[in-house]
């Protein structure tokens, strides 16, 4: 391996660089060894690097010197090597060499642990931030020149760890799956320059069947091209790979080549799967049961894929040939020695007996299915993004097990495996976070001791240190039903969620509305202490469209031209409620034996975007007016049932963030109103509102914490998201920044996330006492609502994790003043009636009924508090704020009646 050689390499460079003049001979004569063609040729790729970015005395110093060690070295320099490029833009030298660096780092741990992935993958885990496209460009540009230089043995070596290395990477399961398949293809790309079809063709053919995989997995380029490349590839491999020669890799081809062209995209559809049914057969007489049992599983699940989907032939036929190819393969894929493949054929499986309308034999497939997946999320031990992952790729389960359990009318059972779906991360995060709140000592003692047992024996398992895997597999489950049960007697949570232990938790004039958005509907269910109903709407003039056609409608116009989303967001929110029925859903609520006063709304995927409690009636009020009790958000029944667990005092400590970016003009006058209604106070003003000083305020200690601030949503990296604190602004943008520290709010605007409070900083803060966190800032209510799982995942979830029982927040860029006068009423709200809820809805319905004569006569009732506000403000801002005044005063009656006023905050939790 020369990696090292290419490190010394770029020390004596930087060496060169730093050192005076006088001293470049003697670091030279130091370092002989190093002098070659290497070293000139990656001289002349720093100079090239150096004069795309500016730096032209570098570059001419180290070209200059390069040629004269070629001259030394009776070597014709060629031309230089370009630097790897991202966007048409040099990468700068420092994060160039870091990546290289890192590069080698892998491909020397490759080589030494023969691509062992107990050791690369902890690696890679540790640098997920390099694992994107400029690290796919390095080595695809990079590494070829390197190769070139090498001696023969040590390319092919080399040729080999790279091989190895894009064989982890395509299933590595953590960062980007797309950044992932990227270095993936760039790494085989590179190797099929060495592996040559003369010099190499069993590693050529190899390499080639590789390269097909990670086309036909590929997310970045267009579909349909990327799967020809893919057959393309693997009829090449089969120019070596025949079934003579090399019978055992011909039939692997051949079944890859089956499932490209099972998912062609050009050409005839019912051509290319009769291709694919003919490719996995002839796989099939390679890949006996008895020769080669996985393979031959394997085999036939995709075939049972092929017969599912077949268009020639009769249809029933097809699905009887999938089905016995399915459950073919299951004699293999157990539960216990294949779990996913398991789960998969059990899902193929199961998606056959629904299409054949047998649902009762898909209920219980997709059970089967659903209790290894479950049992699978049991095992992960290497972190939250894991499950994410695996509870992002599963959620087609449990929407096809709602679809099938509805069609044989079990509502209770739809309602519960579409809670198992559904925020099972943010649970378990919260359930950790109020362990001690929940159980009693002894009851801690022994989960803790289960705990300990099963993570031992799985660590035997993961590490092949069992002496009897299977056995102590078997007693693992044991102690997992064991711990299971001892939970879900004192918190019926999770896979263990039963409705009504649920239902129970409901006082009598409480109803719930629950939407789950499956491949084919809208379901709506309601919910209340002694019933549960479907309401039987979901597929009637095609609501499922209709509703992906007005959110992409109503997320662009947000996105491109606030003022006319704004203008029309009463007629949008009018059109949603046509699509959600709410008339229809409203009519069952008010037909129930008992009269409901509250409403709690659990929406589902994007719905968590939008203002549901806004949402218009005929008789011209809203979903909220007709609910005294309020209406209120929880992502699901179980995060509810989980804080109503939490006992939280009254409101009588605040803590408050105020405008620490000095550009909000009126939350200086909502704080100091708001502090009024508390008996102790903590406020952070302006510059004095840093990341540190939220830190050492002992947040715990209060019962609210109220944040009026900037707030962004980061729909790439919804961890990311944050609240922006003073000394936040980087003075000077860059397109090289790395995103995972700096937020690029707009052009000219980045806050660098170290100095903001991110939802990761969130997610570790402690407030065990807080009854009610407040985001006053935009956009701080919204969700990633990318994911089939629902997990929850945004700014409200990590207060609730953090401690809170409760948190409003907002689902768009609000209204400074507006917001400001909806907060000052809102808190003063609190005390009369001590709940959050009805605090808000009441404020709320205050705001939009608001006159431009009452609207006088709250500023009058303000006026030493705004007098003293207008003092601190720059002339312009005091001049806007009379604008704005005197347009409030020439213009509606009621200034705020239009829902962007006052619907954008919503109540979560308790």
């Amino acid at each position: 391996m020369n990696e090292q050689r290419q490190e010394a390499y770029l020390n004596l460079i930087q060496s060169l660089l730093n050192c005076p003049s006088d001293e470049e001979p003697e670091i030279l004569a130091a370092n002989a060894e190093l002098i070659d063609a290497g070293l000139v040729q990656m001289m002349l790729a720093w100079a090239e690097m150096a004069s795309q970015q500016g730096n032209e005395n570098v570059a001419n110093w180290l070209q200059n010197l390069a040629r004269e060690l070629a001259q030394v070295l009776n070597l014709t320099p060629e031309e230089p090597h370009p630097s790897p490029v991202l966007g048409g833009e040099g990468i700068e030298e420092e994060r160039f060499r870091e990546y290289l660096q890192f590069l080698m780092e892998v491909l020397q741990a490759t080589d030494e642990s023969d691509g062992n992935p107990q050791v690369i993958y902890p690696l890679l885990a540790a640098n997920t931030a390099k694992l994107d496209d400029i690290f796919a460009e390095i080595l695809r540009r990079w590494m070829p020149e390197t190769l070139a230089q090498a001696e023969t043995e040590t390319a092919t070596s080399i040729a080999v760890d790279i091989g190895n290395f894009s064989n982890l990477i395509q299933q590595f399961p953590l960062g980007s799956k797309a950044s992932n398949m990227e270095i993936a293809i760039a790494g085989y790309e590179v190797v099929g320059n060495i592996f040559t079809p003369t010099a190499f063709p069993q590693d050529w053919a190899t390499t080639q069947n590789n390269l097909g995989t990670a086309y036909s997995h590929r997310i970045l380029g267009d579909k349909a091209e990327n799967l020809e490349r893919a057959i393309a590839s693997y009829n090449a491999a089969l120019k070596i790979y025949t079934e003579t020669a090399f019978p055992q890799d011909w039939a692997m081809t051949q079944n890859n080549l089956g499932t490209a062209y099972r998912n062609r995209i050009k050409g005839d559809k019912a051509e290319n799967l009769e291709r694919a049914i003919a490719s996995y057969n002839a796989a099939l007489k390679i890949y006996t049961e008895t020769a080669f049992p996985q393979d031959w599983a394997t085999t036939q699940n995709n075939l049972g894929n092929a017969y599912s989907h077949r268009i020639k032939g009769d249809k029933a036929e097809n699905l009887e040939r999938a089905i016995a190819s399915y459950n073919a393969a299951l004699k293999i894929y157990t539960e216990t020695a294949f779990p996913q493949n398991h789960a998969e054929t059990a899902f193929n499986l199961g998606l056959a007996y629904q299409d054949k309308r047998d649902f009762d034999l898909a209920y219980q497939t997709f059970a089967d299915a659903i209790n290894t997946v479950e049992t699978m999320r049991g095992e992960i031990v290497s972190g939250e993004e894991v499950k994410r992952k695996q509870s992002e790729e599963w959620n087609k389960l449990y929407h096809r097990m709602v679809e099938v359990c509805l069609a044989l009318g079990k509502k209770t059972e739809a309602i519960e495996y579409a809670e198992r779906s559904k925020t099972r991360t943010l649970i378990e995060l919260i359930l950790e976070r109020d362990f001690h709140n929940i159980f009693p000592t002894d009851v801690i003692s022994q989960l803790e001791q289960l705990r300990d047992e099963i993570a031992a024996g799985q660590n035997q398992i993961q590490t092949s240190k069992a002496e009897n895997p299977q056995e102590l597999a078997q007693h693992l489950q044991e102690l997992r039903q064991q711990r299971n049960e001892l939970q879900d007697k004192y918190l019926p949570v999770g896979y263990g969620f039963k409705l009504k232990e649920f239902q129970a938790t409901l006082d009598e004039h409480t109803a719930v509305i629950q939407w789950y958005i499956t491949n084919t509907s809208i379901e709506t269910f309601i919910i209340t202490r002694d019933s549960q109903q479907r309401v039987n709407i979901s597929n009637r003039d095609d609501n499922l469209d209709a509703l992906i056609n007005w959110g992409d409608e109503y997320l662009d116009a947000y996105r491109g031209n606030k003022t006319e989303w704004k203008d029309n967001l009463a007629s949008r929110l009018n059109r949603l409620a046509e699509i959600l029925h709410i008339e229809e859903v409203e009519e069952v609520i008010k037909s129930l034996p008992k009269s409901c006063s509250r409403l709690i709304l659990i929406p589902h995927r994007y719905l968590h975007l939008f203002p549901l409690h806004a949402l218009p009636l005929a008789d011209r009020e809203f979903l909220g007016d007709k609910f005294s009790q309020g209406v209120s958000y929880t992502p699901s029944c179980q995060l509810l049932q989980q804080l109503q667990k939490r006992s939280r005092p009254n409101f009588e400590s605040l803590f408050a963030v105020q405008n620490p970016t000095e550009d909000l003009v009126y939350t200086d006058l909502e704080v100091q109103v708001i502090k009024s209604y508390f008996q102790s106070t903590n406020v952070l003003k302006k510059s004095q509102a840093t990341l540190p000083a939220i830190n050492n305020a002992n947040l715990n200690a209060f019962d609210c914490a109220h944040f009026s601030c900037h707030g962004y949503f980061n729909l790439e990296n919804p961890r990311k998201s944050a609240l922006i604190l003073a000394n936040s602004p980087v003075a000077t943008a860059s397109n090289q920044l790395n995103k995972e520290r700096y937020l690029e709010v707009r052009a000219g605007e980045t806050h660098d996330l170290d100095k903001c409070l991110t939802l990761d900083n969130i997610f570790s803060l402690k407030l065990e006492k807080c009854r009610l966190v407040t985001l006053y800032a935009c956009e701080t209510g919204l969700v990633d609502f990318s994911e089939n799982s629902d997990e929850y995942i945004g700014l409200p979830s990590g207060f609730i994790v953090a401690g809170s029982q409760s948190v409003v927040s907002s689902l768009w860029t609000v209204s400074d003043l507006s917001t400001a006068f909806l907060m000052m009423k809102f808190y003063e709200n609190l005390p009369n009636n001590l709940s959050v809820v009805i605090a808000l809805t009441e404020a709320q319905k205050w705001l939009r009924n608001l006159t431009k004569e009452e609207f006088e006569t709250i500023l009058q009732k303000y006026q030493p508090e705004i007098a003293e506000t207008l003092a601190q403000m720059r002339p312009g801002q005091r001049i806007l704020f009379q604008e704005y005044l005197t347009r409030i005063r020439q213009g509606k009656s009621l200034p705020f009646e239009n829902p962007f006023y006052w619907a954008a905050f919503t109540a979560a939790g308790v």
